[in-house]
């Protein structure tokens, strides 16, 4: 092949690029031109910043404690003849609860009634000679010595029966003890001793522990920290305490504050509070574990938002805020806390501003939104 013919080979084989090149890029009848591509909105559910009271409160876990818990002893040594009451049965206030065995006491008692009789015979027969001998002291019939010796005797007569007297209330006194009554109103707990068995005055095991459940307290513990608020706001009236079983679905009960602890718990540096319930119903039991809300005041005309809509970046707590204009923007801002589903706002947000509460993790600044709801709007 020559060389002006391999050059018209090349000009022919350009000039049918440049045309196949036109054919594609030439829009054909009954076509139309590319559109570009946009991204489609983000559906959201929003809400509405606003202004409205939240109350200031303090969470704890708790745990119910009797108002009063009695431990029942003997007091006289001797054997249960009697148990009047059923284990976990509610006891009213000076209920018998036991019995002891009280023929040894009546058998004192008999034994020191007789004692009284004879030394108040005795005691009779001394005055009558005292009175004796006074006359006879007055005639100077006896010396002083002898008057000083019936007086004496009289007196340590008259001192004899005062001491009977006294032995009989002991006995009597000992006989009430065989009587055990209930020192409150309150539940019973297991009988530790049944009947039958000998018991010792004060012995260190209880017959039965009573535990009194109306009132009731709950006792919690929160942030040293929060001290001072807790003194600055009782100092101004009764502060309210809600107490509740976790799953237990009941209505949350209502009490008050009752006690705060004189001392701090250093290896926790917590400090015990004690709330005090009516418990009318026994919705409060010992031993249970409550949810303990603690209420202070009420923050009047505080900023917020709901708690969902705040999310969490690495320069901080920041939201969602929804423009005019139906497009996300990124807005950074400080939350000074959280109470139930609200977050009360410190910074960055202004009253009517619409927040996204729902679908954050598909959008990002200066998408499109369409919005689900519009909840507070």
């Amino acid at each position: 092949m020559t060389r002006a013919r391999r050059t018209l080979t090349l000009a022919a084989l350009a000039v049918l690029v440049i045309a196949i090149g036109a054919w594609l890029i030439h829009p054909r009848p009954g076509s139309r031109a590319a559109t570009p591509r946009s991204d489609p909105a983000v559906p959201v559910n929003v809400a509405t910043v606003t202004r409205h009271d939240v109350p200031v409160r303090l969470h704890a876990i708790g745990n119910i404690e009797p108002y009063t818990t009695v431990s029942v002893k003997a007091l006289v040594d001797g054997q249960i003849v009697a148990v009047r009451f059923a284990e976990g049965q509610e006891v009213r206030q000076n209920a018998v609860l036991f019995e002891i065995d009280r023929r040894p006491f009546e058998a004192q008692l008999a034994q020191a009634q007789a004692n009284l009789v004879k030394d108040r015979a005795v005691l009779d027969h001394a005055a009558e000679q005292r009175k004796r001998y006074e006359d006879l002291l007055a005639q100077k019939f006896i010396s002083p010595d002898a008057y000083g010796q019936v007086k004496a005797t009289a007196e340590s007569a008259a001192a004899q029966v005062r001491a009977d007297e006294a032995a009989i209330e002991g006995v009597k006194l000992q006989l009430n003890y065989c009587t055990i009554r209930a020192p409150i109103t309150g539940y019973a707990g297991k009988i530790m001793i049944q009947r039958g068995n000998l018991v010792k005055a004060n012995d260190t095991n209880a017959l039965v522990v009573v535990n009194q459940v109306r009132p009731i307290y709950a006792s919690f513990s929160i942030p040293e920290q929060n001290l001072d608020a807790v003194r600055k706001y009782l100092a101004d009236g009764e502060l309210s305490v809600t107490a509740v079983v976790p799953g237990s679905g009941a209505t949350p009960v209502t009490g008050k504050l009752t006690f705060i602890d004189n001392t701090t718990d250093v290896s926790t540096g917590t400090i015990k509070l004690k709330a005090e319930f009516a418990n009318a119903d026994k919705a409060l039991w010992p031993g249970q574990f409550v949810n303990v809300v603690l209420t202070l005041t009420q923050e009047k005309n505080a900023l917020v938002m709901p708690s969902t809509a705040v999310q969490n970046g690495p320069d901080g707590q920041y939201v969602f805020v929804i423009g005019p204009d139906g497009h996300a923007a990124l807005r950074n801002v400080r939350i000074e806390r959280t109470e139930g589903g609200d977050a009360v706002i410190a910074s960055g947000l202004e009253p009517g501003e619409r927040v996204v509460t729902a679908g954050q993790l598909r959008l990002a600044p200066g998408m499109a939104v369409t919005v689900d709801n519009a909840k507070g709007a």
